[in-house]
């Protein structure tokens, strides 16, 4: 089966598993590329990975139709992906109602787990948020930094930390086994990111491409990208 390549943020892949087996019956191509912190997906497009299909941050996206790399015509945003809290699967729920007392939880957190803190969208934050609060210093021996918010989510799961957390985009969460949504971030904390879909200006399979971007964001598909994390603008 031929195949449409794609590079995107870890926040899109729940919904793009969802609505993969649509694309593929409709197209008979299958969905393959990777998913993980949205500024290595726009390195290795701008080293010259092959990818028929970008799905990033709006201003990376962006930034990539400045530079050549994706169809400026084709940017179709998806929907805005909050970051949020996580919890083990029968673990309390951590209620962050405002800044101190999302302070609070993180400092009672034995473990933080959250994705790359340089080039993830949510691991960006994150480390905002901590500098923010005054206690980056604190819980820096307690973070779990992992390449993108799955990874960081799965091994959540499979901790065996008295007290762990975890933070990353709320598609993440939904998406893995053995974690629980613990509600978003408190407001002067909080981030929600529009995500955008674009073709990449050396894709060899643009019509493809442009069918998934038509998939994804359709009035159809609006309980599906609810139900994956996504929020509309």
């Amino acid at each position: 089966m031929t195949s449409l390549n794609i590079l995107s943020g870890g926040a899109a892949q729940g919904l793009v598993a969802a609505i993969a087996p649509a694309f593929t019956a409709e197209t008979g191509f299958d969905i393959a590329g990777q998913f993980g912190a949205v500024g290595a997906m726009a390195d290795k497009l701008r080293g010259g990975l092959p990818a028929d299909i970008v799905i990033l941050t709006a201003a990376l996206v962006a930034r990539l139709a400045d530079e050549g790399l994706v169809s400026r015509n084709s940017k179709t945003d998806v929907g805005l992906v909050e970051t949020a809290l996580a919890v083990r699967d029968g673990d309390p729920p951590v209620n962050a109602i405002d800044a101190a007392s999302l302070r609070d939880a993180l400092l009672a957190s034995d473990a933080i787990f959250v994705p790359d803190t340089k080039v993830s969208t949510a691991g960006i934050h994150v480390a905002k948020v901590l500098a923010q609060l005054g206690i980056a210093e604190q819980v820096e021996h307690r973070l779990s930094v992992f390449p993108n918010g799955g990874t960081a989510m799965r091994h959540l799961a499979e901790s065996d930390a008295r007290r762990p957390i975890g933070c990353t985009q709320s598609t993440e969460i939904i998406s893995t086994r053995g974690v629980s949504l613990s509600g978003s971030l408190p407001p002067g904390c909080e981030l929600a990111t529009m995500y955008t879909a674009a073709v990449t200006t050396r894709a060899s399979a643009a019509l493809q491409a442009e069918r998934l971007i038509a998939l994804l964001t359709s009035p159809d598909a609006q309980e599906t990208r609810r139900r994956a994390g996504f929020v509309a603008a």
